[in-house]
């Protein structure tokens, strides 16, 4: 596991335009470009909140992540607080 290898895509993803274009096109391709465990890609190509939370994803990074691929908030709580 690498956390801080996630937390650095969700960055670039969430911070730079151009990477985030590139991850829009191919987001498969886009994050091989990050040393990440299968499940940590799985959970960041899923968007699953909740096993992004749990892997130890900081909420400063995940919401805006997760306001990319219009999650609402109510779908946001529920998924931290494990109900979906």
């Amino acid at each position: 596991m690498s956390l801080y290898q996630l937390q650095k895509f969700l960055y670039h993803v969430n911070r730079d335009a151009g990477q985030r274009q590139r991850y829009r096109e191919d987001p498969a391709a886009f994050i091989k470009n990050y040393e990440l465990s299968e499940a940590e890609a799985k959970a960041a190509l899923e968007v699953d909140v909740r096993a992004l939370y749990t892997l130890g994803v900081h909420s400063l990074l995940l919401r805006p992540f997760t306001l990319l691929h219009k999650i609402s908030n109510e779908d946001y709580a529920k998924a931290l607080k494990g109900l979906e």
